[in-house]
């Protein structure tokens, strides 16, 4: 079953494949059709992943898209929906320095990383809808370089590294994208009668 992602992200598009069953062939959506500027104004990740499979729906092909970000609990939720626009057209190294310079003074470092992820089937024109999340904290200051978007100052609750140091040997296992994703290549799997 071959399944259009929406992204421009090879890193998500990557992450993704890595964890999908072997019947499933995950594919970027620009591969098929240009890229399309969709607006991510949504309320919640999981309008914002709805928003970016029904800009294509029209395509006759199966599609997944997602939407995720961090949640900072002494930032009242942020930069959460707007992870990805926080500060605008700013590199995630400027939006990690300005997080770390906010909550110097703070003892209550505690985040998530949440995901919502859809599934669009065209033939029926339903969508199977999944979340995900992974608890942590924020680090004092930017590590490693592997991941991407945040990784580098976020510490999943048992762990003593940021995904940005631990790799995506344990980022495949744990992280709120590949939770949300398996769960919805389940409920594929139930809906649709794809393993």
């Amino acid at each position: 079953m071959i399944l259009y992602l929406v992204t421009t992200n090879i890193n998500k598009l990557k992450e993704i494949n890595e964890i999908s069953p072997d019947n499933f062939s995950i594919k970027s959506i620009y591969e098929i059709v240009p890229k399309n500027d969709i607006e991510e104004n949504g309320d919640t990740f999981l309008q914002n992943a709805i928003k970016k499979a029904e800009a294509y729906k029209g395509q006759s092909v199966y599609l997944l898209s997602d939407d995720s970000g961090l949640e900072i609990d002494c930032m009242n939720g942020l930069p959460g929906v707007k992870s990805a626009r926080y500060l605008g057209d700013t590199s995630y190294q400027e939006k990690m320095e300005s997080i770390l310079e906010k909550l110097k003074n703070h003892n209550n470092r505690t985040a998530r990383f949440r995901c919502s992820a859809v599934f669009f089937d065209p033939y029926n024109s339903n969508y199977i809808a999944s979340e995900g999340s992974v608890e942590g904290k924020i680090s004092h200051k930017i590590m490693g370089t592997k991941g991407f978007g945040y990784d580098p100052i976020f510490i999943p609750k048992g762990y003593d590294k940021t995904f940005g140091e631990l790799g995506s040997e344990v980022k495949s296992k744990i992280s709120h994208r590949v939770i949300a994703f398996k769960k919805l290549f389940s409920l594929i799997h139930l809906f649709c009668g794809q393993e």
